[in-house]
């Protein structure tokens, strides 16, 4: 049996504690994302740890911290007991948080998600009409499926992130993406800047914006942060900080 982490509870040590926590809880999707860095299987891998598994990992979290724990995959959805690992997340204390494609979201499985108590759903949109997004995600009627599926999740008072994938299919989307997003109703959009890893570093070499492109959205991304009430992130881009920091230097000049 595995055993608990016994890190202590001091101040130094509470100040590296997670915030959030992403867990990758199956390898199992049904699209084809260009970019996915994991292996996507027809349906749930065999190498997914089973429910009590997964509970007792939970366990082991709640021993030193209640971080934002958002389950993700693969496709989570794929998990017949992604209800039942919510609630227990729940039950420990955890602010629970679920990053889904979208496409298996109908009514009732909107309804479901909300009562296992997750928090915060995240939806994946990378383009502003189907012909982008489908090609990206490599599965047509994706987008609709997707955007029917956030509706539903906000029909059912859930509120939504969208999370946007940056590469040069879309990087000149970007001010009719925020529109898009605005129209949804999604309380935040994060922009996921490439990392080329796993099937990401097939399509690097041709889809990763180059130093200039990648300037101007974090740029873009800056100003706009400034304009509307949503909350606007960029992720896996660590050198927002530094656009961020020259920015608001120069303001105060």
């Amino acid at each position: 049996m595995s055993r608990p982490l016994d890190l202590p509870r001091n101040k130094a040590n509470l100040q590296l504690l997670p915030r959030r926590i992403y867990w990758e809880v199956t390898r199992g999707c049904n699209l084809r994302c260009l970019h996915c860095r994991a292996t996507p299987t027809e349906l749930a891998s065999p190498e997914d740890l089973s429910t009590p598994q997964c509970k007792a990992i939970m366990d082991r979290i709640a021993v030193v911290g209640h971080p934002v724990l958002v389950l993700t995959g693969g496709e989570p959805l794929f998990r017949s007991d992604i209800y039942e690992l919510g609630a227990y997340g729940r039950s420990k204390g955890f602010r629970m948080g679920l990053a889904t494609n979208g496409t298996l979201v109908t009514p009732g499985v909107a309804r479901r998600i909300v009562e296992a108590g997750f928090q915060k759903v995240g939806i994946s949109l990378d383009g502003t009409d189907a012909a982008t997004h489908d090609r990206f995600r490599q599965m047509p009627g994706a987008f609709e499926a997707a955007v029917a599926g956030f509706r539903a999740l906000k029909q059912a008072g859930m509120p939504l992130q969208v999370n946007t994938s940056i590469t040069t299919h879309n990087a000149q989307q970007l001010e009719e993406m925020l529109r898009m997003v605005q129209d949804l109703g999604a309380a935040a959009w994060h922009l996921f800047l490439l990392v080329p890893v796993g099937c990401g570093i097939q399509i690097a070499e041709s889809m990763q914006v180059q130093a200039e492109e990648y300037e101007r959205v974090l740029n873009w991304l800056y100003e706009k942060s400034m304009e509307v009430a949503m909350d606007l992130r960029a992720v896996c881009a660590p050198h927002y900080f530094r656009v961020r920091v020259q920015r608001q230097l120069l303001e105060r000049q």
